[in-house]
């Protein structure tokens, strides 16, 4: 008898059973809620039981395995699709817009999400071991990649822990870490090694890119911005758009017209003072903005979000992660 190859790729069988286990636990843990920020930190659980309408959201470095269903985000006109054979890694903070798509009351949406940690990356980098694929230069800060059997078996184990919450402070690090170096490993791992990664061009943008996500509402001068990144003005505008799909003008727009939207939602402003308060300075111009991005005046939007059923805003906080 021939002897078993332990590298053997997994079967398809065995994925399949690890991704079934997956989204047992997570509806066994998340009820009838839609989302739920568990005892284990960075990991959230989301659930759906029909198709959402497109809605904006800003998503922070996170890996979103869907265990059942499909969703879509769009970056810039870019739409990346992550469902049960393919999950979405976020590297960076990007405003998208994201709907599920495939989801019913008998065959729920469900997806483990987990806000990623760079100082884990960059200590796993450390290691000569690691070795990810290289990464174009104008790939963006989003991309999906295989989940693999390893990926969910691991994603199953980190969910074990909610039985068991006195073991959570021990081995939850450990567990995290082990999904990081499988993302890692894989192709959907190249960006994140490159944004990851001191003295990259991609992690100095990013450095940008998190000084526009913190001072959006304040007035924005790419040569300023060049230096908070180390960089030329040429070169700085050539990798933020590489990575957001988006120039630094471009992406504070959304951030701020994301965050107007939000506190004329749940802070009840009326769309001047909205508009003031993330920094703009001409009404007119915030309108027609507005209008540009979600499809309708301001004050008529959020009427159509208080309606009964409609789709609940993604806030924009320094919590929000892919979900």
């Amino acid at each position: 008898m021939k002897n078993a190859n332990k590298n053997a790729t997994p079967s398809p069988d065995r994925t399949r059973q690890l991704r079934e286990a997956l989204a047992r636990k997570i509806a066994s843990f998340i009820g009838s809620q839609e989302k739920l920020i568990t005892a284990i930190p960075g990991l959230l659980l989301s659930r759906r039981t029909a198709p959402s309408a497109p809605i904006s959201a800003t998503y922070e470095p996170s890996l979103a395995v869907v265990a059942q269903g499909r969703k879509r985000a769009t970056l810039a006109g870019t739409t990346f699709i992550f469902d049960q054979s393919r999950y979405l890694l976020t590297s960076l903070d990007l405003p998208v817009i994201c709907n599920v798509f495939e989801a019913s009351a008998s065959v729920p949406y469900l997806c483990f999400v987990l806000k990623l940690e760079m100082q884990i990356v960059r200590e796993l980098l450390s290691q000569e071991e690691i070795q990810p694929p290289a990464v174009p230069a104008d790939s963006p800060g989003m991309a999906t990649g295989k989940t693999t059997a390893e990926l969910l078996d691991a994603c199953g184990r980190l969910m074990d822990l909610l039985n068991k919450p006195q073991d959570i402070p021990f081995l939850s690090d450990l567990i995290q870490r082990e999904i990081i170096y499988r993302i890692l490993r894989g192709s959907g791992g190249a960006r994140l090694r490159a944004i990851a990664t001191l003295g990259d061009q991609s992690h100095r943008t990013a450095k940008a890119i998190a000084w526009v996500r913190t001072n959006y509402a304040k007035p924005l001068r790419v040569e300023d911005l060049a230096k908070v990144a180390g960089m030329g003005v040429s070169t700085l505008h050539h990798h933020f758009r590489a990575l957001t799909a988006m120039s630094p003008l471009q992406y504070q727009k959304q951030l701020r017209l994301q965050a107007a939207r939000e506190r004329m939602l749940i802070d009840g402003m009326d769309a001047a003072s909205a508009a003031f308060e993330v920094g703009y300075e001409s009404a007119s111009q915030f309108n027609r903005e507005y209008s540009r991005l979600f499809g309708q005046p301001p004050m008529r939007d959020i009427r159509t979000l208080r309606v009964p059923n409609a789709p609940p805003l993604e806030p924009i906080g320094n919590h929000q992660i892919a979900v």
